[in-house]
């Protein structure tokens, strides 16, 4: 006969608390159990040193490396059952493979609000309903005309309205009551998230375009491996119609039953992406980004673990959004490098995107119109199915690169006479350009004339930018301001002068050269406002002559069809850092702001300013195109053993007082050396060197690199180095941080 008694509480809960120490946290189990028992993955409420925080339970065991009478009971209980179990995988391997510790990973992978002990279950509204409208001329509303109108409104809607709603109105609360005390309303609680589909009305809300050949085949490859891991790289140049087959993709996945989690690079896209999404299906869509409020997202958090949500939509962080039912993930503009978190948690959330599609043995698409080179070499080897789309859903090929030499030209605002010229000619043809100058303010520097004097920040080892909306000189890497000297302070001359151009510059040369055609600067001081930027895409869209001049911010995903000519400021910004990745990053840029060129009726133009014009790789990227440069530079990078054909991590040292750090970066590196000596690990240690900006924000910057042909060692060698640090009292005073799979090496 089997004992059918329950099975024992434990005696020891394993706690993971937010902070940096990468170790569990025992505690002993108080109060009464919650119904599923003590089981991983709930939340609790702990004392932790001088203060209360919230823990999630890893592990339930019997024993403790500690005495138990030393251990501290639990505060409290927070949850009836444990967090979405997928959620917990991706923490956990998140944790592994970035060497980070799990209580912080829970901590920033999770809500806010979820951090803080709130409830994890859905906000309701209330919604009413007429009962019988019939009753509308009963005799108990001959008294009370606004009961009778009120109810005459909720007879008119037949889905209800919600309290909201009806307040707006100017109707009350009392009013309701009364209403359904006579039984003429009565009011149901729902979720915010709230499923839209009518009944008898199918899933979509707007009918699907019809797909062009290309469009076709790569849709049906993808409907190969709906039901499991099916990782495919979709390399289709701008204004293609990517997003049309994710949209017909995601209808296959979501008429199952199941969800679909879209990811973004930049939150300036999510409103004009989740437009699309909701005009096109019935199901709900919820958004995730940094824009939420945090009852905002804890609410669409909860919806996709729920499984109300049927298509969640985000930036990075959206990745450790749980699902309840998943379906597909979709990475859009999968090569970005916003999808790098670059302090704290330095997660990739296209890797991490890989792994959970992994997991749930669900199909995974990456599209980009200009991959990156670890995506394409993946593609290479065979790891991910390739499909390409070279034609745009318009009649016009993409528009080809033109370089314009601006050696021993007059500049105008950055820009030479042939591309004013042609500026002017657009206009005049009725069409729209884009300036692009990846340089916020109005000039890079002030300077002197006399002297040579430059404006430097006191805290880093940079310029400081000259602004003129509002007149200050202002460093973008601490964000320390200052105002504009009178003269200059090494010489006294009163002849300083603004030294090359920015967005803020470019905006008033244009509007000095074309007075009668508007200017929208787009960037990320003109769009601090709420819903700016979105002001200024209604405006431009209406199709009228216009100029716009932007950085990065405008340069990614949006579709503006009334742009035909394209005028990139100074393409050598990017082409000559110390960076490896610059070159790749760069020409990805360029190829997207060409992009936005000729994407409707009529053909586009880019005109690419450089001093350098012979240079063979931009010449490449010109003449040929981005696939025919990423080729040579994935040999180059082999020949040169740099990922992606080798990985790579990146410890990062830093401190206040210059000596102490270069003292503990030569004795981490010795220390790593030796290591590496004696277990025979094939990893190579590079280094200490001083980061690119060795000085940031008053703080001297070193590192050391990591590198293997495997990823197994380089994460073995990993995590011994990172024990060690946590052990040696030298490396507590200084900041360290391991950077797996690092993006860039500023």
């Amino acid at each position: 006969m089997q004992n059918s008694s329950p099975p024992r509480a434990p005696r020891v809960l394993g706690i993971a608390i937010p902070s940096p120490l990468r170790r569990l946290f025992d505690y002993f189990p108080a109060g009464a159990p919650p119904s599923c028992g003590w089981v991983p993955g709930l939340r609790v409420r702990v004392s932790f040193g001088r203060r209360q925080v919230v823990g999630v339970i890893i592990e339930c065991r019997d024993h403790s490396e500690l005495e138990f009478s030393r251990l501290k009971p639990i505060d409290a209980c927070l949850d009836n059952a444990p967090l979405p179990a997928d959620w917990l995988w991706l923490c956990h391997f998140t944790a592994r493979y970035y060497q980070h510790a799990l209580g912080d990973t829970l901590a920033n992978a999770m809500p806010v609000l979820l951090r803080q002990g709130r409830p994890f279950e859905a906000r309701t509204r209330e919604r009413w309903h007429a009962t019988d409208t019939t009753t509308e001329h009963d005799e108990r509303l001959t008294r009370a005309p606004r009961q009778a109108a009120l109810l005459k409104m909720l007879g008119q809607h037949p889905r209800g309205l919600t309290s909201q709603a009806i307040f707006a109105q100017s109707f009350t609360r009392e009013q309701l009551r009364a209403l359904e005390a006579k039984r003429l309303v009565q009011c149901r609680e729902e979720t915010l998230t709230q499923n839209t589909m009518a009944e008898g009305k199918g899933l979509l809300a707007s009918p699907a375009l019809t797909l062009n050949a290309e469009q076709s085949a790569a849709l049906a490859v993808l409907h190969e491996g709906l039901e499991r891991f099916h990782p495919c790289l979709l390399q289709g140049v701008t204004g293609s119609g990517k997003t049309e087959v994710y949209l017909q993709l995601i209808e296959a996945v979501v008429a199952k039953g199941r969800q679909a989690l879209v990811l973004i690079p930049e939150i300036g896209l999510t409103p004009q992406t989740l437009g699309r999404f909701v005009q096109r299906f019935r199901v709900p869509v919820v958004a995730l980004h940094s824009g939420l409020t945090d009852h905002e997202r804890l609410d669409a958090w909860q919806a996709a673990s729920s499984g109300r949500a049927s298509i969640i939509i985000g930036t990075r962080s959206a990745i450790f959004t749980p699902l309840a039912r998943p379906g597909v993930i979709i990475v859009d503009e999968e090569h970005d490098g916003s999808f790098k978190q670059q302090d704290g948690l330095r997660y990739h959330a296209r890797d991490l995107a890989v792994m959970r599609a992994r997991h749930h043995q669900i199909p995974l698409v990456l599209g980009s119109a200009t991959p990156s080179l670890e995506s394409l070499l993946h593609a290479q080897r065979g790891h991910y199915r390739r499909l390409t789309m070279r034609q745009r859903a318009t009649r016009h090929p993409p528009a080809k690169l033109e370089l314009t030499d601006t050696k021993a030209r007059i500049r105008r605002g950055g820009l030479v006479p042939p591309v004013i010229d042609a500026i002017g000619a657009t206009l005049d043809a009725g069409h729209q350009v884009l300036v692009f100058i990846n340089r916020r303010g109005f000039a890079p520097t002030l300077a002197c004339h006399a002297c040579g004097w430059m404006a430097e920040c006191d805290h880093c080892d940079a310029r400081m930018t000259l602004h003129r909306h509002p007149p200050m000189l202002a460093c973008h890497h601490c964000d320390r301001r200052r105002a504009l000297p009178d003269a200059c302070p090494d010489c006294g001359s009163a002849d300083l002068r603004p030294l090359g151009s920015g967005t803020e510059r470019s905006e008033e040369t244009l509007g000095e050269l074309f007075p009668k055609v508007p200017v929208y600067r787009i960037d990320r001081d003109s769009t601090r406002a709420k819903d700016a930027m979105d002001r200024m895409l209604t405006e431009i869209r209406r199709g009228e002559p216009a100029l716009l001049v932007g950085t990065q911010m405008l340069a990614k995903g949006h579709h503006l069809p009334h742009v035909t000519l394209v005028v990139v400021v100074n393409a050598d910004a990017g082409l000559y850092a110390s960076d490896f990745r610059a070159l790749e990053h760069s020409a990805q840029l360029l190829e997207q702001v060409a992009g936005r060129a000729g994407r409707a009726a009529h053909p586009g133009r880019v005109l690419v300013q450089t001093m350098h014009p012979d240079d063979p790789n931009l010449r490449l990227l010109a003449e040929r195109g981005y696939e025919a440069l990423a080729t040579t530079l994935l040999e180059e990078r082999r020949i040169a053993a740099l990922p992606p054909w080798r990985y790579m991590a990146l410890l990062r040292l830093e401190s206040p007082n210059e000596a102490q750090l270069s003292t503990m970066a030569s004795q981490s590196a010795t220390i790593m050396r030796d290591h590496l000596q004696q277990s025979g690990l094939a990893v190579d240690c590079l280094g200490p060197v001083p980061a690119p900006m060795e000085r940031r924000q008053n703080r001297y910057h070193l590192q050391l690199m990591l590198s293997a042909q495997k990823r197994s060692l380089l994460h073995e060698a990993c995590a011994w180095l990172v024990a060690w640090l946590e052990r040696c009292p030298e490396a507590r005073r200084v900041r360290w941080s391991l950077d797996i799979d690092p993006q860039t090496l500023s």
